[in-house]
């Protein structure tokens, strides 16, 4: 997941990127409204990010301002206000101009990002017009992020899940370690490392380990591909 973080205290904006990055997600940021406004527009164009998440007081260009020329612009990224302003009708200002969530500050970072994760999960269902993915045996519930094989319940942590609902996303298909590194991993790492494969490893032991047949296989100078038998 690419994240837009419009946020002008570099404590507070550190703060996110270096939690979002050390959740599996990768961030810009912008440190006024015209700046933040500007990198929204062109991801737009792009379809570069998943949630912007938006300061209410920002220099240049207040955040209430941001969000209503974005959303006059048609730009319907999800967006998350983060705000000092705590009262009701501060709130309801806010996702009348179109903000999607809106939390106070001060915030615990878990809690921001379980938001921006279900905006991101809600917002690629509402794309793919599904909220549930399947291949023979195998389920993903793409909104309570659940996994079940033959009716078992599997645990994926976050990255896990990603990779899992990209190689299904493409099943019967090869998926090059390119493209995994673009669309799971958002280039945050350098390609000769090893850390696809020890993920698909991790994959492997909890979706093909004990089970009928492997659903995962490695095609050797290509890349991976999931089917069912």
């Amino acid at each position: 997941m690419k994240l837009l973080i419009v946020e002008d205290e570099p404590t507070v904006a550190d703060l996110i990127a270096k939690g979002m990055e050390q959740a599996g997600h990768s961030c810009d940021l912008a440190q006024d409204g015209e700046l933040g406004f500007k990198l929204a527009m062109a991801g737009h164009k792009s379809n570069t990010y998943d949630v912007i998440v938006l300061d209410r007081m920002l220099p240049k260009l207040d955040g209430l301002d941001v969000l209503n020329q974005l959303r006059k612009a048609q730009v319907n990224t999800p967006t998350l206000f983060l705000s000092a302003k705590n009262r009701v009708d501060d709130k309801v200002t806010g996702l009348r101009a179109g903000a999607d969530d809106y939390l106070t500050k001060p915030f615990a970072f878990e809690e921001l990002l379980a938001r921006v994760e279900i905006l991101a999960s809600r917002s690629q269902s509402s794309q793919t017009g599904t909220t549930e993915m399947s291949l023979g045996e195998l389920r993903l519930d793409l909104i309570n992020r659940k996994v079940h094989r033959d009716g078992k319940e599997i645990d994926l942590q976050s990255k896990e899940f990603k990779l899992l609902e990209y190689l299904m996303q493409n099943k019967d298909k090869i998926v090059t370690r390119t493209m995994l590194l673009e669309k799971v991993w958002e280039y945050n790492f350098d390609p000769q490392t090893n850390v696809i494969d020890v993920h698909i490893s991790r994959l492997r032991n909890k979706i093909d380990k004990g089970f009928a047949y492997p659903m995962i296989e490695t095609i050797r100078g290509a890349g991976y591909k999931i089917s069912a038998r």
